[in-house]
């Protein structure tokens, strides 16, 4: 659960801010977008293959 206390004189505008950011860090859009979209096997795992095959190539490219 994801709460944020506002202290004795803070602005609302700053604590709905803060709770903004704890929210998308936490991945709970995230993850509720993943378990209800359903996606067939084979998509998913075409997927995996491609997002290994883009972390593979960034991790050996060569920053000059």
């Amino acid at each position: 659960m994801i709460g944020v206390t506002i202290q004795g004189n803070e602005n609302i505008d700053r604590a709905l801010k803060r709770f903004k950011k704890k929210y998308e860090r936490s991945g709970v859009l995230r993850e509720f977008k993943k378990r209800t979209a359903f996606m067939k096997p084979s998509v998913e795992n075409r997927m995996a293959r491609l997002k290994a095959a883009r972390r593979q190539h960034r991790s050996t490219m060569d920053y000059d």
